[in-house]
């Protein structure tokens, strides 16, 4: 499940889904991460799967930031979100 707002360092990060997902005038993405304004977007017409997985990858970025790397690689953010969404789904990770 994807919660509507996610705590990251202490900043709440409000999640939504939208319908185009619009960064630098592209509208090629699946999802973004606002740092200013804390704000995580999924687009609305991935499959679950592929919205969880967007969501972890978006997820990193606001975890990256947070911890004050002002610059990502996103091949790194790429192949570690691809990673932990499969160890978290797959090993039904939930620390509730």
């Amino acid at each position: 499940m994807i919660p509507n707002k996610v705590d990251v360092a202490g900043i709440e990060y409000t999640v939504e889904e939208v319908d185009t997902v619009i960064i630098d005038g592209s509208t090629s993405y699946a999802g973004s991460c606002n740092y200013a304004s804390s704000e995580i977007q999924l687009l609305s017409s991935l499959t679950k799967a592929k919205k969880e997985q967007t969501f972890i990858h978006e997820l990193l970025h606001a975890c990256y930031n947070e911890a004050g790397f002002d610059e990502q690689d996103e091949d790194v953010i790429n192949r570690v979100g691809i990673v932990l969404y499969q160890v978290l789904k797959r090993n039904k990770l939930y620390f509730g």
